[in-house]
């Protein structure tokens, strides 16, 4: 079972009602997408000046055109590439093309453009802007709507570290070995993830962290002929907000960070956090349909047992393992709107067929009807193992377990196993514990956290606030359900990121929106 990915509970709705995935979990074994302690080395903090780059790439003119994929209808959507350095370490070596998309302003008054990042990290933003483009219609008035694939995602050098059979094959994996032989498949199988992603990235591998990103986004500023980047970071994407303000505190503009990544948190606390944040918002759930959370959680512990003793049939023919079917628990938890699927799914799930809880892992496995998968997954792994330092090994994984299961009965072990399997035999060096994000002197950034959220649980956002430094992080709350929160139906929250972005406004930090 991957790690739990972070995109925003819009994303995660439009799962459940298109079939299309976007999100992550595919093959292996993994817990989501934040990094996180000890400073990155002072090399790789230090940002590289525009007056290092070359000419070449700081005055290179985007090429906007049509784009190949048609994008979904809701806006005039073009497309480019844009040239960065394959190692920033040697800005006059080798590039490496970015796609972008952007839509222009379709009002007066433009301010600039407003760059958007939608988490994973995996997550492309050349799919997933133009379906998210109807949402911010009011900010769309006064700027250009830019998002991109991240260097080692989808378009932009998009990395696939095993075909559609092995990834199929490995569902079959037992990612919470209950004994020798399935702990053996279950490391043997990371590793062998590991080793494919080496073979296809090459020495792309080594070069698409958090940091490189980061510097990509400023080049990015400098080409679309913005003096500052106005920035929209959700999810994974808040820590890469951060990492940015904290290498270009000058630089940056109008920036909101939603469900925030707690920085401080290293891979294991990581994990930890999002034991909590997906059991809290499974009470949650289950209160909302008069259920006591300690006794439901234990009625779907006790049905994944079974389901890991005996996997499920399906409609499809396929069985529904123990992975899948969290898998397919997980999905809905993302968002409040999507409770009433997992309710069915449980209950069918509970009557001997697992076809509805397969659908809804399908889908966040990015698997479709001709059982092709995508990858946003790959990229994830990609990018958070080579970003992730502390990689605990088999031995001390199992001495974590007894605290990950006491945090949750349901998503413990999942969790706990992840934190060793995840990069199990990586093939390069992590880079840090988890990312730096200290910004003296940036302008306010606003961090808006969702009390029921449960990939970014909601003390993330005052742990960024802290991290970015007094006068810098500005916190929301809304007392909510889901993975984010613009967007998702309070007009409080939708209002103060609006009147931020587009006149400036900075509310009260502090600012609680129920």
């Amino acid at each position: 079972m991957p790690r739990f990915a972070q995109w925003t509970a819009a994303v995660a709705a439009a799962l459940l009602l298109t079939g299309c995935g976007s999100g992550a979990t595919g093959s292996g074994s993994g817990a989501d997408d934040a990094k996180g302690g000890s400073r990155p080395s002072a090399a790789a903090s230090r940002p590289t000046a525009s007056s290092e780059l070359p000419s070449s790439l700081t005055s290179q003119k985007l090429e906007w055109g049509r784009c190949k994929a048609a994008p979904a209808p809701g806006g005039d959507w073009q497309c480019a590439t844009l040239e960065v350095p394959l190692d920033w370490a040697k800005p006059g070596g080798e590039t490496i093309g970015l796609a972008l998309i952007r839509s222009k302003a379709t009002g007066g008054k433009r301010i600039g453009s407003l760059v958007f990042n939608f988490g994973g990290p995996g997550g492309s933003g050349i799919s997933m802007m133009p379906s998210y483009g109807s949402m911010v219609a009011r900010l769309h008035e006064r700027y250009d709507l830019v998002s991109w694939d991240p260097r080692g995602v989808g378009a932009s050098e998009g990395i696939r570290c095993r075909g559609d059979k092995s990834i199929q094959a490995a569902e079959s994996i037992d990612v919470t070995p209950d004994d020798a032989a399935e702990e053996k498949a279950y490391f043997d199988d990371a590793a062998a993830f590991g080793e494919g992603c080496a073979k296809a990235a090459g020495k792309l591998l080594s070069h698409v962290s958090t940091t490189d990103t980061a510097r990509d986004m400023d080049l990015m500023r400098q080409v679309l002929g913005d003096r500052k980047l106005h920035y929209f970071g959700i999810s994974y994407g808040t820590e890469l907000g951060g990492v940015y303000a904290h290498l270009f505190p000058k630089n940056v503009g109008r920036v909101v960070l939603d469900a925030v990544v707690d920085p401080t948190a290293d891979s294991v606390g990581h994990a930890k956090n999002q034991t909590r944040g997906f059991q809290r918002a499974l009470d949650d759930y289950l209160k909302s349909t008069g259920q006591d959370p300690k006794q439901g959680s234990r009625k779907i512990a006790d049905l994944l047992k079974r389901i890991d003793a005996k996997p499920l049939p399906t409609s499809s023919g396929r069985k529904l393992n123990q992975s899948l079917a969290l898998t397919g628990i997980v999905l809905p938890l993302y968002s409040k709107e999507s409770w009433p699927a997992l309710t069915t799914a449980l209950q069918s799930a509970r009557a001997g067929d697992g076809s509805a809880l397969l659908s809804l892992a399908d889908n966040y496995n990015e698997r479709d009807a001709s059982g092709h998968y995508g990858t946003t997954t790959h990229s994830q792994r990609v990018i958070s193992c080579l970003d992730d330092r502390r990689r605990p090994t088999p031995q001390e994984t199992k001495e974590l377990l007894p605290e990950f299961e006491k945090i949750s009965p349901v998503f413990g072990d999942f969790l706990g196993w992840d934190t060793a399997g995840w990069c199990h035999d990586w093939p390069v060096a992590g880079q840090f514990d988890h990312p730096e994000v200290s910004a003296p002197g940036a302008a306010p950034v606003l961090l808006v956290g969702n009390t029921g959220d449960p990939a970014t649980p909601y003390e993330g956002a005052r742990k960024m606030a802290d991290g970015l430094g007094e006068g810098v992080g500005v916190e929301l709350t809304w007392k909510g359900e889901g993975h984010g929160a613009y967007g998702s139906g309070s007009s409080c929250v939708d209002s103060t990121v609006n009147a931020y972005l587009l006149n400036g406004t900075v509310p009260k930090d502090g600012k609680v929106c129920s």
